[in-house]
C-alpha cells in the first residue's frame, strides 16, 4: 500500500503530455493557426494605425464625448485629464496600441459571442455542451493562456489579443443566452400567432427585448 501511494514514483506526467500535444499542434497545424491569426492581426494593425494617425486632441475630444454621453461630463473630464497626463509622460503611442488591443478584443468577442449566445438560447443541448467550456475560460487566469497561445501564434500583440478574447468572451455569450431565454413566452406566442417566422421572432421580438441584458454582457466583456 505504501508503495502504491508513493506519489514521487507514480507521478502522472501531465506537463510532458501537454508540452508534447502543443508541439504536435504547432508542427502539424501551423497554417490553420496562421489563418486564425490573420484577421486578428489585420484588425489590430488597422485600428492601431488609425489611432496613431489621429491627432491627440481629436482623440481626447472623442473620448470626452463618448464618456460624457455614457457616464456624464465629470467622467469625461477625468478621462481627458488622465489621457493628457499619460501623453505628457511619453506613453501616448503605447496607450493607443493598448487601446487598439482592447477595441480589437471587444470587436471579436462581440462578433463571435452574440451568435454563440443566440445558438445557446435556442438549443439546450448546445448550452449544456458549451457551459463547462465557458466555466473553464472564465475561471482560468488570462496569463495562463499566454504560454500555449504564444507557442501557437508566436510572440506579439496578436497573442495578447487572442488570450484576452478567450478570457473575455464568456460574459457576452452567457448574458446573450440569458437575455433571450428571459423573454416572456406569451410575447413569443403572440408573434407566432401573427404569422412571424422563426427569424423574425428572433430579430424583431427576442433580440430587442434582450438588448439590455446583452449590453450588460458587453459591459462585462469590456471591463475584463
Amino acid at each position: 500500500m505504501a508503495s502504491i501511494l508513493n506519489f514521487d514514483s507514480h507521478k502522472i506526467p501531465l506537463e510532458d503530455w501537454i508540452e508534447t500535444g502543443v508541439t504536435w499542434l504547432v508542427e502539424n497545424f501551423r497554417p490553420q493557426f496562421q489563418a486564425i491569426k490573420w484577421p486578428v492581426e489585420q484588425t489590430l494593425n488597422g485600428i492601431d494605425h488609425l489611432l496613431q494617425l489621429l491627432p491627440p486632441i481629436l482623440v481626447l475630444i472623442v473620448l470626452f464625448i463618448i464618456a460624457w454621453r455614457i457616464a456624464g461630463w465629470r467622467i469625461g473630464l477625468f478621462g481627458v485629464i488622465t489621457f493628457t497626463f499619460i501623453g505628457f509622460l511619453g506613453f501616448w503611442k503605447d496607450t493607443m496600441t493598448t487601446l487598439a488591443m482592447v477595441l480589437s478584443s471587444v470587436f471579436f468577442c462581440t462578433v463571435a459571442g452574440i451568435p454563440l449566445g443566440i445558438i445557446a438560447a435556442r438549443s439546450d443541448r448546445f448550452e449544456t455542451f458549451i457551459r463547462p467550456i465557458l466555466d473553464a475560460m472564465q475561471t482560468t487566469p488570462a496569463f495562463v493562456y499566454l504560454v500555449p497561445v504564444v507557442m501557437l501564434f508566436s510572440i506579439g500583440t496578436v497573442a495578447g489579443v487572442i488570450a484576452t478574447i478567450i478570457f473575455s468572451m464568456p460574459p457576452i455569450i452567457r448574458l446573450t443566452n440569458l437575455g433571450i431565454r428571459q423573454v416572456q413566452p406569451d410575447v413569443v406566442e403572440a408573434a407566432k400567432a401573427f404569422g412571424s417566422t422563426s427569424g423574425q421572432i428572433l430579430f424583431k421580438v427576442q433580440f430587442p427585448l434582450a438588448m439590455p441584458t446583452i449590453m450588460a454582457g458587453l459591459n462585462q466583456t469590456i471591463m475584463l
